[in-house]
């Protein structure tokens, strides 16, 4: 195993409290589960599943919600964490002035140029979203959860290629999902 630095260990342990900080008001779509679990869920899955050992890539992992979802502007991402974190961050960020719909389809169109990293993290959120689906399910309809989950294979397509772990993990949980749902 590779061991992490002082210094990338101290830059993770401040983005894991960043990260804390920032979703500290957030729930999961179920309503019960603290939102900061789910960017941690994404790293544990990058760093067990996926073997990702690159730092930066493990960072935004933990920020990849947060200027989606928080008050966080790319400028508090830049100065605390650096560039390369921001450019992460940033690709794998959804643009929320844009309709759902729309949302939805730029994820399956840009998915195949994202960097490594992006792609990689974007595969891991996918598979704890897919996992959270199948395991404490939003209240959503039948539908809804297979069109969720037919959504996200169309994603994934474009993402496959660089890990490929992830991609089989990715395979199992919405195998698994799509039998709990039926």
């Amino acid at each position: 195993m590779i061991p992490l630095s002082e210094d990338d260990f101290s830059r993770f342990l401040q983005a894991l409290t960043f990260a804390a900080y920032k979703h500290r008001n957030q729930k999961r779509k179920d309503g019960n589960l603290p939102y900061i679990n789910h960017p941690i869920d994404v790293v544990d899955l990058l760093w067990r599943v996926g073997g990702v050992r690159e730092v930066d890539t493990l960072i935004a992992g933990l920020l990849h919600d947060t200027v989606e979802d928080t008050e966080t502007t790319p400028e508090e991402i830049r100065e605390s964490f650096g560039e390369a974190v921001l450019h992460l961050v940033e690709e794998v960020t959804d643009d929320k002035s844009l309709p759902d719909k729309i949302r939805k389809q730029k994820q399956i169109e840009t998915a195949p140029h994202k960097s490594a990293g992006a792609r990689q993290i974007k595969l891991a959120d996918k598979i704890n979203n897919v996992y959270s689906l199948g395991n404490m399910p939003p209240n959503w309809d039948q539908q809804r959860k297979r069109d969720y989950l037919d959504w996200t294979e169309k994603v994934v397509a474009g993402l496959r290629g660089h890990n490929p772990a992830l991609e089989a993990y990715y395979d199992q949980q919405v195998a698994e999902a799509r039998e709990k749902i039926g």
